[in-house]
């Protein structure tokens, strides 16, 4: 019975709910009442009366109920990698993942918690020619593989024309409320999510993100200039801008970084009066709190007595301005007869400058620069996106989130072109920087030979971003040691497919043969023609290994084919074999301690073995 005992690999992702029921249980154990939370409890926990009115302030809409219970449902999916469209795998530190965006994201829970220092997000605006996801709540990988054309099914619908009725609201937001949720999930608690929405949807993505990451988590609503010709055939006004979002996980611990300085900027500062100090610029030296001690008359160099301006007083004492004055900060115009101003030199200005709200095209680019950076990319790809986002853009966002000298992970799970991918590698080129990105993009057809899905473009457009890199890091004549190193222009590609653990199918409506061939599972769990490095993979993503883990054979001359998969940044551990007899040589090669994980089939143990292993290591069987 030894057997029985031994602990199985996990097959699913995380279950969210006990996870999270997990995590109150360690806050308020007081709240739990024979193994369930009693909510009247947690109420009076959390210094709340309890309310029994039926009226309170809430954010609900048609299908909420079925969003939140997929949210709940694990995934039995997988992630497989494919080399050949990648890039240096072995060595790469970028993924690119193929798939839908709800169930990848479900993967990665474990791995990537709390792991993303930045998340940016282009979703469908819903303006009613937008693609819908189709999520199927029971069996959402059923409906990910009717979308792909990976079953047999009699047409795939792509994309829906929308009619603008409450129920697409609702829909939409059904839509992205498992996905924001799990987002955040994966933010590090001083990490930072942009979302870029059009005016049909910013009032519920706002209400939406309200609940999500918390009301007091909000930051900013940006207003980015997306064109510059205005609509002649507007019926009402001129559409060129959209918003972009901005919430903290935690506002407390997160802050912006200062944008670097610009020339424009800088050459505001002039030196009028020759100051040794440098250049300067002056600013107003009233304000509007008034205060009578800070109140008082000045006399200028030209002998004309001057007053704060009405209902206004003076920035400083009259002590402290007689300081100023003797240390030439006060300027009073080139005649000495102007207002005083306060001199503010540019040499004890702050390195960066804080961003504003209100982002021009001349500043991050548009619709239209983003439009010629896919083409000249792509070779004159007709561009299927409405509103593609340009690479200034999204650096902005970039250097605001994220450092050049922190190993910080970004990801975009609507990643359609992977522009945000090319302003990574660009912006870690530039200043030496050490993000990395996952992309995750489902394959939606496009109708283009060339590219036949928006997630071919995507893999395409990093390659060639790469390419452009290295050929311009190439022409450099003078090669510095802290260039980012070729791990940065590289990436590694998975695809989302069927779990390779076969599981019972329970829905209604199956025959005896169907029930009968399901007995299988209890011979083995394994689906027929798997492949070792898949189901390493799987086992690897589904214990808490990043993609980025490393898979080395470490045995297999003599006994069993063996692997130890390494998490590149963790440098958490197994070992693995998938033979169907695993011999004691092996075992004694591997020389496994306690705290080792060792990973193998059911069928290659007997009882003995099996007990040996429990006592040498940490054993879980597939």
């Amino acid at each position: 019975m030894i057997k029985d005992e031994i602990e199985s690999v996990e097959k699913a992702s995380p279950d969210l709910v006990a996870d999270r029921t997990e995590q109150l249980r360690q806050l308020f154990p007081e709240v739990f009442s024979e193994g369930r939370v009693d909510f009247d409890k947690l109420k009076v926990a959390l210094g709340e009366g309890i309310d029994t009115q039926s009226e309170r302030y809430t954010f609900a809409w048609a299908g909420k109920r079925d969003a939140i219970r997929t949210l709940q449902t694990p995934s039995r999916a997988t992630l497989i990698p494919f080399p050949k469209e990648s890039i240096n795998f072995e060595d790469a530190q970028n993924l690119f993942i193929e798939g839908e965006n709800l169930e990848v994201l479900k993967l990665l829970y474990k791995s990537y918690y709390r792991q993303v220092k930045m998340i940016y997000i282009d979703p469908p605006y819903n303006t009613g020619n937008d693609f819908i996801y189709p999520d199927d709540y029971a069996f959402p990988l059923d409906a990910y593989l009717k979308l792909t054309g990976q079953v047999d099914d009699n047409g795939t619908v792509l994309t829906s024309k929308l009619d603008k009725s409450g129920r697409f609201h609702s829909a939409w937001l059904s839509m992205m409320y498992p996905r924001l949720f799990l987002a955040r999930q994966l933010l590090q608690d001083d990490g930072v999510i942009f979302v870029s929405i059009d005016d049909n949807e910013v009032h519920n993505l706002r209400m939406l993100l309200n609940e999500i990451f918390g009301e007091e988590n909000f930051v900013a609503n940006i207003i980015w200039e997306k064109k510059y010709s205005p609509q002649n055939d507007a019926r009402w006004f001129s559409d060129t801008h959209d918003h972009i979002l901005v919430y903290a996980r935690n506002k407390e611990t997160w802050r912006p970084l200062l944008l670097p300085r610009t020339e424009a900027a800088n050459a505001r500062y002039v030196n009028l009066d020759n100051d040794p100090r440098g250049p300067w610029k002056s600013s107003d030296f009233s304000v509007k709190s008034y205060s009578a001690k800070y109140d008082y008359p000045i006399q200028t160099p030209s002998g004309r007595i001057v007053h704060p301006p009405e209902s206004r007083c003076w920035s400083v004492s009259k002590e402290q301005f007689e300081r100023l004055v003797a240390d030439k900060r006060i300027w009073f115009g080139p005649n000495g007869n102007n207002m005083p101003s306060i001199k503010r030199f540019l040499s004890e200005v702050q390195e960066g400058m804080v961003a504003k709200t209100l982002w021009h095209r001349e500043e991050v680019g548009d619709n239209q620069e983003a439009k010629q950076e896919m083409k000249a990319l792509l070779n004159g790809l007709e561009v299927v996106f409405d509103t593609p986002k340009p690479i200034r853009l999204l650096k902005r966002m970039l250097q605001l989130a994220t450092k050049s000298n922190e190993d910080a992970l970004v990801l975009d799970f609507f990643a359609g072109s992977c522009s945000l991918a090319q302003a990574v590698m660009e912006l870690n080129c530039e200043d030496n920087g050490n993000r990395r990105f996952i992309m995750i993009q489902l394959p939606e057809a496009t109708g283009d030979q060339a590219f036949p899905t928006i997630a071919d473009m995507g893999k395409e457009r990093i390659r060639r971003a790469i390419n452009k890199l290295q050929q311009e890091k190439a022409s450099k004549l003078d090669f510095s040691a802290s260039e980012p190193s070729d791990d940065h222009l590289s990436f590694r590609v998975f695809k989302m497919a069927p779990s390779h653990y076969r599981y019972w199918d329970d829905r209604d409506g199956q025959d005896v043969e169907t029930y009968a061939s399901q007995m299988a599972l209890f011979v083995d769990p394994l689906t027929p023609n798997w492949k070792a490095q898949d189901v390493i993979w799987e086992v690897a993503l589904k214990e808490g290994l990043g993609l980025n883990a490393h898979i080395e054979q470490v045995s297999g001359i003599d006994g069993n084919t063996t692997y130890r998969v390494t998490d590149q940044d963790t440098q958490q551990s197994f070992f693995i074999c998938l033979d169907d007899v695993l011999k004691q040589e092996t075992i004694k090669e591997l020389g496994l301690t306690k705290d080792q994980l060792f990973v193998c089939r059911d069928v290659a143990l007997d009882d003995e073995l099996a007990a040996n292993l429990a006592l040498q290591s940490r054993l879980k069987t597939i």
